[in-house]
């Protein structure tokens, strides 16, 4: 393809894509019927009232008053509610799916199988979607699984669209908002909308704790002892105590697996490097993802110590899986993120809110996420929080009371121990190379610090008053009762005895807390769906509810679980004037035999865990092993390099296959291996105007018996006639005239934009290829192609509608940018070189054709950038224009018969529509309408 303009969709933009399995729909896509629920129109003068909606801690005696009508409300999501047929069919699903006898044995739902089954239907979201808008709301996303939706406004406009009224509360210093009436809805959506989070900011509540004497600390190296003589765990000492040993030196270490921690601040992953440094461990760094659509809350000082340790101990366990963090101003958003967009099999919360100072309806709105995790093999931990029995820590909600998430059945509620050594030596003197000291296993007794402390300081537990009990929650010590019961499982917590070490702040220091035990055992699940899977116990990462399993191996496992009988999480409340079922005093349970509501089965031995589990012994992973040479190491950018990769296959067998050769996400070329004895090699030549200048790194990836890489650094310096690029103008890719939306394809038209040639080879596209990148706004803007006179690039979602953006180039170092204004809407449609649309040129009265248009803007569900629907998304579940879509032939309207981002598709829109009764014979001119904003003529032949 070279630099001219392009006019037909499948010979010159979307070429590079031909080669991503792009399907060109020539005929009606069939959209399966899904049972729509609302059968009345949406009328706002008759309303119903939506119970359990005034938070407990918007109290009269904290009120303000109203906030101004100006106050911006973000990321209100407003849940559906599924049918009861829809809840009892996935009843039955989570309970197939853990059934090896079943066809649907862990058969995980992708979200958009997830929607087919058990979201709402494309004319519910419609009319759900209508109404909110026409509230003045404007809505911000709409779940992949069609179970929520969500939304953005002022408090004027929150108030008119739920008649409440929104106030600010001053609680402790602090100032909160939160709605302090009852809302009200259209009755035609009464059964339909199941909840609304999001109308007030009590967050949850970090659950680490800080030794009492955390500013006496003096931690001195190697022996990490306090003035008082404590150790301090290391990860190695965590590993000796719970027997993780065996599965690293058998070669079990998280490869190839992800988790999740769930966040509401942003980190310096200068903290998570210096820990993981310090401690020996391989260098990797998370993956941080801001919630999109939601304010970045920036560093949290309260929040960045919670942060950091879970993302260090979670990886200080599962030392090479990759770990997402997710973070927004609210936990729970990242938390309903992650299960949204299914990002990995594990997800870590450390945070917590007392059941007496959380919604009903937040609650019941988690389990469903916690549901919808499970469905999609997701498991999900939460901290059982850090104030015994007494959870919500405070007299205006004493007494009794657990923690949600951690509460809630489809969750694995975290506890904490606390190491009881007696006289015995269990502590090297002096720490190894890993910083560790420990010698063995350390008895365990309850996690109760709060005399030492002299505030509550111990293992949250106890009865839920808003779930009842689960059928797998039995066995010795179990109440019997009908609720549920937490924490499920424990570790130690204390962080007097012995506190875990944090690097945050830059600076290391001591925690405890069930905020640690709990990321420590999403490490132990992504460790265990990598033993599972590697060692054929299953074909699929994804463990889902993990606690039914726990409660079997309590009763038919031995030497699984190490049960905690002695202490207790008993502590002292005073109640206040207000709350008259609360007696002050002492409050809390006591450990023992079996089961108890302090550390619940107890702390694991992690390699009996991973044997009992799976019936098999703790064996040596397989190992393949490959090296990467470059030659030669430094080129320029009109130079050759040869790439060789040699792959030893494990136990003298001679690896076959093939070997991939990426320069980040770009793909170089795959070459097949030749071989023997053992040995087999791979060898590419990559011309030098392929890489980035300056250093490159090139990775080799064999994906035989044993997946395995291999990296190395070259350098590219720029060729004698390297020159600036310029910009000569913007246009939209389809139509090549201006006009542009977020998401859209863009196409760059200048000179000297790029080294040479290249198309995408894989989705999600390139942030770069043959030497160039592009950004808008700082964001990054992947490219479908590249060469010296024209970039087809996406325009980022994440750039504002309304706004006016900079395109930035980069070509190997030599840069060049110009502005241009974005709106909401710009269609295009792509045409032929004679103004005809694709790939339907000409049609006959009534048919059914296809044409394609760029420019929709934002996407429901949403699409990240660069990416596309993944390959077998049900045609019901296919992102379409969150913006209203009309389409005329020769000026009738034209029936739309679908519309919507096909699978395989990045930035474009299939529009299948009919050709009305009454066109016009011969070129009639279609016009494509998104938002109000028509697209240029394209000329249709009508034939008949």
């Amino acid at each position: 393809m070279n630099g001219k303009a392009m006019n037909n969709l499948k010979q010159n933009l979307l070429r590079p894509l031909t080669t991503l399995t792009l399907i060109l729909f020539a005929t009606s896509i069939e959209v399966s019927a899904q049972q729509t629920r609302i059968i009345r129109p949406v009328d706002i003068t008759q309303r119903f009232t939506l119970p359990d909606h005034i938070h407990p801690r918007a109290r009269a005696e904290f009120d303000q008053g109203r906030v101004s009508p100006s106050f911006v409300l973000t990321h209100i999501t407003i849940a559906l509610a599924p049918s009861a047929a829809q809840k009892a069919d996935l009843d039955q699903l989570l309970k197939a799916q853990q059934d090896p006898a079943s066809a649907q044995y862990h058969h995980w739902l992708t979200p958009e199988e997830y929607a087919q089954h058990f979201g709402g239907s494309d004319a519910d979201l419609a009319q759900i979607t209508g109404w909110l808008q026409s509230q003045g709301l404007t809505v911000t996303g709409v779940a992949r699984a069609r179970n929520w939706i969500s939304v953005d406004g002022t408090a004027a406009q929150v108030e008119r669209a739920f008649q409440t009224e929104i106030h600010n509360y001053v609680e402790n210093g602090a100032t909160h908002f939160a709605n302090s009436t009852s809302l009200s809805l259209p009755v035609a959506l009464q059964g339909i909308i199941g909840g609304i989070h999001g109308l007030n900011d009590f967050r949850m509540k970090p659950a680490k704790r800080a030794p009492h004497d955390q500013a006496n600390l003096t931690l001195q190296t190697p022996s990490y002892t306090s003035s008082r003589g404590n150790h301090y765990l290391a990860p190695d000492d965590l590993a000796t105590i719970y027997n993780i040993n065996p599965l690293y030196g058998a070669g079990w270490d998280g490869s190839g697996q992800k988790l999740v921690v769930a966040g509401q601040t942003q980190i310096n992953l200068s903290d998570i490097e210096q820990f993981r440094s310090s401690f020996n461990l391989p260098a990797n760094d998370p993956q941080v993802v801001l919630v999109p659509n939601t304010k970045d809350p920036g560093i949290s000082s309260d929040d960045l110590p919670e942060a950091d340790l879970d993302l260090e101990w979670s990886g200080g366990v599962a030392r090479n899986a990759s770990i997402v963090y997710v973070y927004s101003t609210d936990v729970m958003d990242a938390v309903q993120y992650a299960i949204d967009q299914n990002l990995a099999p594990v997800i870590s919360t450390s945070y917590g809110l007392c059941e007496a100072e959380t919604l009903v309806s937040d609650a019941l709105l988690f389990q469903t996420w916690a549901r919808q995790g499970n469905a999609q093999g997701m498991t999900w931990f939460g901290a059982s929080g850090d104030s015994g029995g007494a959870d919500c820590d405070d007299s205006a909600h004493a007494g009794l009371s657990v923690d949600v998430p951690a509460a809630i059945p489809e969750v694995t509620g975290v506890g904490g121990t606390e190491f009881s050594e007696g006289t015995g030596q269990f502590w090297n003197a002096t720490n190894d190379s890993n910083q560790a000291s420990v010698l063995s296993y350390i008895p365990e007794t309850s996690w109760n610090d709060s005399a030492t402390d002299g505030t509550p300081s111990a293992s949250g537990g106890g009865a839920s008053m808003y779930f009842s009990k689960p059928s797998w929650q039995t066995g010795a010590g179990v109440p019997s009762d009908n609720a549920r019961h937490v924490p499920d499982v424990a570790l130690n917590a204390s962080a007097d005895h012995d506190g875990y070490l944090v690097y945050t702040g830059g600076k290391l220091e001591v925690y405890g807390g069930t905020s640690v035990p709990t990321p420590t055992f999403a490490g132990l699940a992504a460790l265990l769906n990598q033993f599972l899977v590697a060692s054929g116990s299953q074909s699929t990462a994804g463990l889902a509810n993990i606690n039914p399993k726990f409660y079997s191996l309590a009763q038919n496992a031995s030497g699984v679980f190490h049960d905690i009988t002695t202490g207790n999480n008993i502590v002292t409340v005073t109640c206040s004037s207000r709350v008259r079922t609360c007696t002050s005093g002492p409050v809390g349970y006591s450990a023992g035999a079996g089961y108890d509501q302090v550390t619940g089965l107890g702390s694991v031995d992690v390699s009996a865990l991973f044997s009992a589990w799976s019936g098999k012994s703790i064996t040596p992973i397989r190992q393949t092993t490959m090296t990467l040479v470059a030659s030669p190491q430094n080129i320029t950018a009109d130079g050759i390099l040869y790439l060789t990769a040699t792959v030893t296959g494990a136990s003298g067998a001679t690896p076959a296959g093939t070997v991939t050769f990426m320069e980040g996400q770009v793909t170089l070329g795959t070459v097949a291996l030749v071989g023997s004895g053992g040995t087999a090699t791979a060898t590419l030549s990559v011309s030098g105007s392929q890489l980035a200048q300056g250093s490159a790194i090139v990775t080799a990836e064999y994906s035989g018996d044993v997946s395995t890489t291999a990296s190395v650094a070259v350098t590219v310096s720029p060729s004698a006639s390297s020159q600036m690029p310029t910009i000569a103008s913007l246009v939209n890719g389809a139509s090549f005239k201006p006009g542009y939306a977020p998401g859209m394809v863009l196409t760059v038209f200048g000179s000297q934009l790029a080294a040479s040639p290249q198309n995408a080879s894989t989705v999600p596209l390139p942030a770069s290829m043959s030497g160039v990148a592009a950004t808008v706004n700082g964001i990054s803007a992947p490219l479908f192609y590249a060469s010296p006179g024209q970039l087809n690039i996406q325009l980022p979602f994440e750039v504002p509608a309304n706004s006016t953006a900079v395109l930035a180039i980069n070509n190997n170092g030599q840069t060049a940018s110009q502005t241009f204004p974005v709106a909401a809407a710009a269609p295009g449609i792509f045409t032929d070189q004679n103004g005809a649309p694709v790939p339907n040129t000409s049609g006959s009265r009534g048919q059914i054709i296809t044409l394609y248009v760029t420019g929709a803007g934002a996407l429901s569900p949403a699409v990240s950038t660069g990416d596309a629907p993944a390959s077998g998304t049900p045609v019901a579940n296919l992102p379409k224009p969150i913006q209203a879509v009309s389409i005329t032939v020769g000026g009738l309207p034209a029936n739309i018969d679908f519309y919507g981002v096909p699978s395989g598709l990045v930035g474009v829109v299939q529009i299948n529509y009919q050709i009305p009764a009454g066109a016009g014979l011969g070129a009639q001119p279609v016009v494509v309408t998104v938002g109000g904003v028509p697209s240029a003529s394209a000329l249709l032949t009508v034939t008949n």
